[in-house]
């Protein structure tokens, strides 16, 4: 286990001193928060030594990661993961690379801690500075994600915060070895290694304890599925961001060009099926659907994606021969809130924009979503209209991700709205304070 050294804590007005017994959850987030507290004195120039030994360390270490990774991917393949969610998990050579480049990347951001945001002197004379300064103790909850390990760890550090690690159980040994790695470059560079702290214990005991750490936690990002982030949200003590959850659709409008349209659907359902920014639905209008659903079901099946569609997009489906059941099936008000992490497709034909707008806005989770058009009245209405973090006029949604929004590596994909939208890197997880400087002055 992480050696996670403190002496003691207090928790919902509760201290415990050296000697008794704690949860693993509370001894790890102890050491985090006094970690946090040294770190939010260091130097700009000392945290980007510590995000540069940790990438180096995790590049000098991939082979041990990569045996570690390899041990979970068979375990994971013996209990039959899909294919989707095996994608996530695997890390290979050009993987571990990206890892690593993403930390320097986030190494090379400008250092946001001490910004002054704002300033004025007010009536009474008082002089006031508004700076950024970090948030404290970040408590990360994820799933087979391995990656999600090495941008917490380095986004975290690059604002000063320190961060406890609860990673899914098919990704232990992965994510183990990258917080060994890191917390060992960390160290080397002379910041406090429990900046990084994993939660290794089974069970989910340790994973609400976490949640429940007010006093010690000062935010929860949960990364992953349905399940884990409505857990999070409604059991969480400590504030929580929503991230991740996407259900995401392409409308193919009426002024569409449909390759341009049958291009975007591809990338956006097919590249990668189980992350969060791939499409699950699509939308057509019912001015070209006489058209454009057979190139799409024919697409479809090309891609080996089913296709779940309603009366008109089932009708083809049969009348082109495929087989019910495999290649298409008939989607029920389900399929239009599923969110599938699979090579599945919701098809549906709408009456227009209006129509469009309306089903996104009820059955979408405000992730990405996208209108394939040549019109700009509009692409216009569906911008202002839609409510998402982010909304693409004639492009991916996969294109929603940290790397590709310049952020370096990413904490998570906000999908709410306070105290921040949208891909999260280092200015997502910083605050401000107000300074305050006067000469005497009383409050009559």
């Amino acid at each position: 286990m992480t050696s996670c050294s403190s002496s003691s804590y207090t928790v919902q007005g509760v201290t415990s001193t050296k000697g008794e017994t704690m949860s693993e959850a509370i001894e790890k987030a102890t050491a985090a928060k006094a970690a946090a507290a040294l770190l939010a004195q260091s130097s700009a120039a000392e945290r980007t030594d510590a995000i540069l030994g940790a990438a180096q360390s995790v590049s000098d270490g991939r082979d041990r990661i990569l045996a570690a990774n390899g041990a979970d991917m068979r375990r994971a393949r013996a209990n039959g993961m899909p294919g989707p969610m095996l994608d996530r998990l695997m890390l290979d050579d050009a993987r571990i690379d990206g890892i690593v480049s993403a930390m320097r990347e986030v190494a090379g951001q400008p250092d946001p801690i001490g910004e002054v945001v704002g300033g004025r002197t007010l009536a009474s004379g008082i002089r006031l500075t508004q700076v950024r300064v970090p948030l404290g103790v970040i408590g990360m909850i994820y799933e087979a994600r391995p990656n999600v390990t090495a941008d917490a760890i380095c986004l975290a550090m690059r604002t000063g915060n320190a961060v406890v690690l609860r990673g899914g159980s098919a990704a232990r040994e992965s994510c183990k070895a990258i917080v060994e790695a890191c917390r060992a470059g960390i160290a080397a560079a002379g910041l406090p290694q429990d900046a990084a702290c994993l939660l290794e214990s089974e069970g989910h005991e340790q994973t609400i304890e976490l949640m429940h750490a007010d006093g010690l936690v000062d935010l929860i990002i949960p990364r992953g599925g349905h399940s884990l982030i409505r857990t999070c949200v409604e059991q969480s003590s400590v504030p929580v961001i929503q991230t991740g959850e996407g259900n995401c659709h392409v409308y193919v409008h009426a002024a569409a060009d449909p390759d341009m349209a049958l291009r975007i659907i591809e990338n956006a359902k097919v590249q990668r099926p189980g992350v969060c920014n791939a499409i699950e639905t699509v939308l057509v209008d019912q001015s070209i659907s006489l058209e454009f659903i057979p190139m799409l079901v024919k697409a479809c099946a090309s891609w080996g994606v089913t296709v779940h569609g309603d009366e008109h997009v089932t009708s083809v489906a049969r009348h082109m021969g495929l087989a019910e059941g495999t290649q298409f099936s008939a989607a029920t008000t389900a399929d239009w809130a599923c969110e599938y992490d699979a090579l599945e497709l919701a098809v549906r034909v709408v009456s227009g924009l209006d129509e469009a707008i309306d089903h996104i806005n009820t059955y979408g989770t405000k992730h990405s979503e996208c209108i394939v058009t040549n019109e700009v009245p509009a692409a216009d209405a569906f911008l202002a209209r839609v409510d998402a973090a982010a909304v693409y006029v004639n492009a991916s949604t996969r294109f929603t991700d940290g790397g590709m929004f310049g952020l370096g590596a990413e904490i998570g994909i906000s999908t709410q709205k306070l105290h921040v939208r949208g891909p999260m890197g280092a200015l997502a997880l910083t605050t401000t304070k107000c300074l305050l400087r006067g000469e005497g002055q009383v409050r009559a």
